[in-house]
């Protein structure tokens, strides 16, 4: 098996058949062509369609030479960044890693900050770069988002003080907008190296961007192997992207209005926490749109097991399945068999997974829970970048089927508003005044 594939047949025969995903046919040919034309709502924020194909050898060059440059000075790289910002190159970081690279020594540590408002998440971080060789890699477009903002504030003073305002110039790097925003100012004036967010790429479709891609050649992975994958996907056809989004479609359809992306293998973590940004903030419009949830299994069937068997019937899944290990691990034969595990003696670690995952899908359809199965390779570059290419464009094709703009999100600027009406900030007074008399302030 050389690329993903998909596979729906334990999603059908219960709730869903395969004349109401055939009937969406249609409709996903359709939103397929509007991305390819243009023509939907969000237009401006297609430019990751075709991104994959559009990169060039010496852009992926320019980025591992300063992958490298980084990581010939630098213990420590964080990271600064939130939402697409952080979770695209997290997730691959996370799938390719040892499990306990924290623990073990390596040239460089990928580190991230500004993606929540902890003040003892950032004492931490800041407790650990003491005397330590580190480099900051910033992302925002604006460069006055308040997560990464405050994050950049604390670590780039801190960094020129332990090194020198000269030194701290060159090991810092930021990825920010073309032309404009407070970073882009502030990069120009300090002489940073800089590389560029398109205009026409939203945050949480930006992973095979500078946003993913630096720090994901910073952690030591194979850039060119992950947009080979990707360029794989974007030129295979949609077969595989039509059948997940209008089955996804027909179930939602039909009430199942929660999606559970599932794994079998800890490291798809954080993957799945990018895929839920991916897919919530590009469907939860106008009041509609499956909600997107993620489970690590086996793990997590010992506490939503028995919601997943027999809770109420309003989802579905999607197995996210690896088909080879990077290892291999045989479990021992033991004289005594106290644990009664002899009758696995000699087989794979992974064997048993794999029993475990085929058993819990049985169990689950089942139980009434239709079934996806996305069925990976292994988890290496190339097959990552074909998965991340695969959910961005089936993300567009799924959002046209059920009439939303995938490419906006007019949601989250509320709770901003308030947040800054709460601090005071200047240009607010009006909102603070009202939500504080609001809150009897």
């Amino acid at each position: 098996m050389s690329k993903i594939q998909v596979n729906n047949t334990a999603a059908l025969g219960q709730v869903i058949d395969q004349e109401q995903v055939a009937a969406l046919r249609p409709a996903a040919e359709a939103a397929a062509l509007k991305l390819e034309q243009g023509t939907g709502l969000g237009n401006d924020f297609l430019g990751w369609l075709h991104l994959p194909s559009s990169i060039t050898p010496d852009f992926l060059n320019d980025i591992e030479a300063t992958a490298q440059s980084l990581r010939s000075k630098c213990q420590y790289v964080v990271t600064i960044g939130i939402g697409g910002s952080y979770l695209g190159a997290k997730a691959v970081i996370e799938a390719l890693a040892d499990n306990f690279a924290a623990y073990k020594p390596a040239t460089t540590h990928v580190l991230f900050a500004g993606n929540n408002i902890g003040e003892d998440y950032l004492y931490d971080l800041i407790d650990l770069l003491k005397g330590k060789q580190f480099g900051i890699i910033v992302i925002s477009k604006s460069g006055t988002t308040t997560e990464p903002s405050i994050a950049f504030r604390l670590l780039k003073d801190m960094l020129e003080q332990q090194v020198g305002k000269a030194e701290a110039a060159t090991r810092i790097v930021a990825v920010t907008d073309a032309r404009r925003g407070a970073l882009r100012g502030l990069a120009t004036q300090e002489g940073y190296k800089t590389y560029v967010i398109p205009d026409n790429v939203g945050g949480r479709f930006s992973v095979l961007t500078p946003v993913g891609l630096l720090p994901i050649a910073v952690a030591g992975y194979d850039i060119k192997a992950l947009v080979e994958g990707a360029v794989e996907m974007e030129k295979a056809g949609s077969d595989d992207i039509f059948t997940y989004a209008t089955t996804r479609n027909a179930l939602y359809r039909a009430g199942r209005k929660i999606e559970l992306l599932v794994n079998f293998n800890p490291k798809l973590h954080y993957f799945a926490e990018w895929w839920k940004q991916l897919y919530g903030e590009s469907e939860g419009k106008d009041h509609k749109g499956i909600f997107p949830a993620a489970c690590d299994f086996t793990t997590d069937l010992h506490s939503m097991g028995q919601w997943i068997q027999d809770g109420e019937r309003t989802i579905y899944e999607t197995v996210i399945s690896v088909g080879e290990p990077a290892h291999s691990v045989v479990i021992p034969d033991d004289k005594a068999n106290l644990d009664g595990l002899n009758f696995i003696a000699g087989k794979h670690v992974d064997y048993v997974n794999k029993m475990a995952e085929l058993g819990t899908r049985l169990a689950h359809v089942d139980g009434g829970v239709p079934n996806l199965l996305i069925t990976v390779p292994a988890l290496k570059e190339k097959y990552l970048g074909q998965l991340i290419y695969f959910f961005e464009k089936a993300c567009g094709v799924s959002g046209y089927i059920l009439d939303v703009n995938p490419f906006n999100q007019p949601g989250v600027e509320a709770y901003k508003k308030n947040m800054f009406a709460l601090l005071d900030k200047p240009g607010y007074e009006a909102e603070s005044k009202a939500i504080k008399a609001k809150l009897g302030k």
